[in-house]
């Protein structure tokens, strides 16, 4: 997470930290079993942790973030537990934005394809790229070094200004990097 507040590093990239961090910036990882239960645990787990801090997000984002967290944890849950008895949450704050990951160890990277209206799932990659598109953010899919894959969301904690003929209409809003969406 860049605690500058400019663009969020992929996994791995060693941001700078700025001389006086703000007391809600760092980042919270924790694991639980690659179970159903685990799902709503892990939304109260960073609802929590967002209003102990005094993230001073907005209610939307803090939806937006609880939704995104329920889809990548069921998606580990229902589709990795064989090979990863096990799913890790990753929270990053800072000054702008927050990022939240979620790491399996199967290594299959998914795709977010377009299910049939027919289907009663398949859309959870599809609505945490749409939702996070949405909210000004960029989210990815990554291999970790032991073989499995985070998936993460950005979200920036400053409404998006709206884009006009030119581009955004505001020059001074968080830059929003350009990387692949899942």
């Amino acid at each position: 997470m860049d605690l500058s507040g400019s663009v969020p590093p992929a996994r791995g990239g060693e941001p700078e930290a700025p001389a006086h961090p703000l007391a809600y910036e760092g980042v919270w990882r924790f694991t639980a079993p690659a179970v159903e239960e685990s799902v709503p645990q892990a939304r109260r787990a960073v609802r929590d942790l967002l209003g102990r801090q005094g993230v001073p997000a907005r209610q939307d984002l803090v939806y937006s973030l609880l939704l995104i967290v329920s889809e990548l944890v069921t998606n580990s849950v229902r589709h990795a537990a064989l090979l990863s008895p096990e799913v890790a949450v990753e929270v990053a704050i800072g000054r702008e934005w927050v990022r939240v990951a979620v790491e399996d160890n199967h290594p299959y990277r998914p795709k977010a394809l377009e299910a049939d209206f027919g289907q009663t799932g398949g859309r959870g990659l599809l609505l945490v790229r749409e939702v996070t598109r949405e909210a000004g953010g960029v989210c990815d899919v990554e291999h970790t070094s032991t073989g499995g894959k985070v998936i993460w969301a950005a979200l920036p904690l400053t409404v998006p200004a709206p884009a006009g003929p030119a581009g955004p209409a505001s020059p001074a809003g968080p830059v929003v990097p350009t990387a692949p969406v899942v």
